[in-house]
């Protein structure tokens, strides 16, 4: 849409300004009716939910608002009339034209999108709460406060038995937002899902009073550095398991709290429907590999599912600076998802010995699964929302090439899967088997 925008704008401007050439004349009343008109459009796209209405379009509203405004006053204006020059009319029509490019720049990176379908029957809720770990001091400031960790809930509001509980865990830099279809289509089946905002290892965390927080630029460093293969062996295993450090401890907070809050009878109604002896944990990336090491060590856990991160958990010490892998097999129901280049890679190298591969190896509950043409970003919502972003993003977690694979049938496909394999080992609903 976006895109059409810009280019009606500019043939517009073009036959204008042609017109104008032709006639020897500004046209001034004319121009001010075009102002007027492009407003009036405008609002009625809205109107007619041929746009829906959000950020993308807010610059572009006060723009044509201002013009059409000039447009009124020049109709209502008395001032004799200038002249017509012809490399005035020209810059005011690229001016025109670029201010409008400008103003569709958020349009354009954020085009409009549907999220897939819910595939249950249950209407879906959801319920954001912000707390402090008493027991975890924040390593990101000074101030020796508690680290306070912000987690949104989607339920199924119109069920009357409890349900599994799973948790996500986001990538690095990314939000806790990242999955909602994934969340939505849960909860549609009879989940609750919480999604957790890391502090400072999010791109921004706003809590429920609105505190808006930053991601860390140390943080950022070591990552991109980290993908760079910047760091010896020992640096980079030490890092791995300071990220993992903070993604598990935020992840065991919270689930706590949950498991707490649901024996609570004055707790809110959400944590009224979970069955806390039914629980998941899954996640993107460094989120993904913190759920992967969560389920390994605590006891609660039922099974847990890994969108594109290397298990790092799986790592537990260095021998000739090559790691070593944790021997002892997986204890859990597991499934991984892997981007198309991280497949060839492992299929390129052989001798390589990556911890996801080797824990199906070892473990008869462990599952793999490529979709073909996906990267990093294709287990999320990202190439939804903005597939310049994605693509963006996917280069610097280390992706070497664009998704191939159509963002939509990825992401359906992806949270198809997801639903199958806990409704198998968080509803015992039959067997799993990855293929789709």
């Amino acid at each position: 849409m976006a895109l059409t925008l810009i280019v009606f704008t500019l043939l517009l401007e073009v036959a204008f300004t042609s017109y104008c050439f032709y006639t020897k004349d500004n046209q001034v009343r004319l121009r001010a009716w075009m102002r007027i008109s492009a407003f009036v459009l405008f609002i009625s796209l809205l109107l007619i939910s041929a746009l829906q209405w959000s950020f993308r379009w807010y610059a572009l509203a006060m723009l044509l608002s201002i013009l059409a405004i000039l447009g009124l006053t020049k109709l209502n204006s008395r001032k004799p009339l200038m002249p017509f020059h012809p490399l005035k009319r020209i810059i005011q029509g690229t001016g025109i034209w670029l201010m409008i490019s400008i103003a569709l720049i958020p349009a354009f990176m954020f085009p409009q999108y549907k999220l897939p379908a819910k595939t249950g029957n249950f209407t879906v809720k959801t319920q954001t709460f912000t707390e402090t770990n008493p027991f975890q001091t924040e390593t990101f400031t000074n101030n020796g406060e508690f680290r306070t960790v912000t987690f949104e809930c989607w339920y199924p509001e119109n069920i009357s038995t409890k349900v599994p509980l799973t948790l996500f865990s986001h990538g690095a830099f990314g939000v806790r937002m990242s999955n909602t279809s994934t969340y939505e289509n849960l909860a549609s089946n009879g989940y609750v899902v919480c999604a957790i905002d890391h502090p400072y290892h999010a791109v921004a965390t706003i809590d429920v009073e609105g505190k808006f927080t930053l991601g860390s630029d140390a943080f950022k460093n070591e990552v991109i550095q980290a993908n760079q293969d910047v760091y010896i062996p020992e640096e980079e295993l030490a890092i791995y398991r300071k990220w993992l450090d903070v993604r598990m401890s935020d992840i065991a907070f919270v689930l706590d709290f949950i498991k707490e809050k649901a024996i609570d009878l004055q707790a809110d109604i959400v944590f009224d429907k979970i069955d806390t002896n039914k629980i998941g944990l899954f996640g993107h990336s460094l989120g993904g590999a913190a759920s992967a090491q969560l389920g390994r060590t605590r006891h609660d856990i039922d099974a847990v599912i890994n969108l594109d991160g290397t298990m790092l958990g799986e790592y537990i010490g260095l021998e000739n600076d090559q790691p070593i892998l944790d021997p002892t097999p997986y204890p859990i129901a597991i499934l991984n998802f892997y981007s198309q280049d991280v497949q060839d890679y492992i299929d390129a190298n052989p001798e390589f010995n990556y911890p996801n591969k080797e824990i199906s190896k070892t473990s008869d509950s462990a599952f793999e699964v490529t979709i073909t043409g996906s990267n990093h970003m294709s287990y999320t919502d990202l190439p939804l929302f903005s597939p310049i972003l994605s693509d963006l993003l996917s280069g610097v977690s280390g992706s070497s090439s664009k998704a191939t694979v159509d963002p939509r049938e990825c992401i359906e496909t992806t949270n198809e899967l997801i639903l199958r394999f806990f409704d198998a080992y968080l509803k015992e609903k039959g067997a799993f088997q990855p293929a789709y």
